[in-house]
């Protein structure tokens, strides 16, 4: 399990860095839903390493709010699987 987790957040981390080189050339970009999704299913803390490395989406307050309420999900998630198993 942590091997898969790795690897999403792996790809999650050159996501977000393909996106900040296609806005740098402004190019056509990666959607943010994808940008989301892929921290939703776990690359949680690639997609947190790639705005802060990269400094993308880190001014803009839609996306981290969109992002803040993907790991309030994950957290409350972990929480009561953890309980209740």
């Amino acid at each position: 399990m942590i091997y898969i987790l790795l690897i999403i957040n792996f790809i999650t981390f050159i996501i977000f860095s393909w996106d900040k080189r296609l806005s740098i050339k402004h190019r056509r970009r990666i959607p943010e839903t994808t940008l989301l999704g892929a921290a939703f299913i776990g690359g949680t803390i690639g997609g947190i390493l790639g705005m802060f490395i990269f400094r993308h989406k880190v001014s803009k307050k839609s996306f981290l709010l969109k992002f803040g309420a993907i790991i309030l999900i994950q957290i409350l998630c972990i929480y009561f699987s953890e309980k209740y198993w």
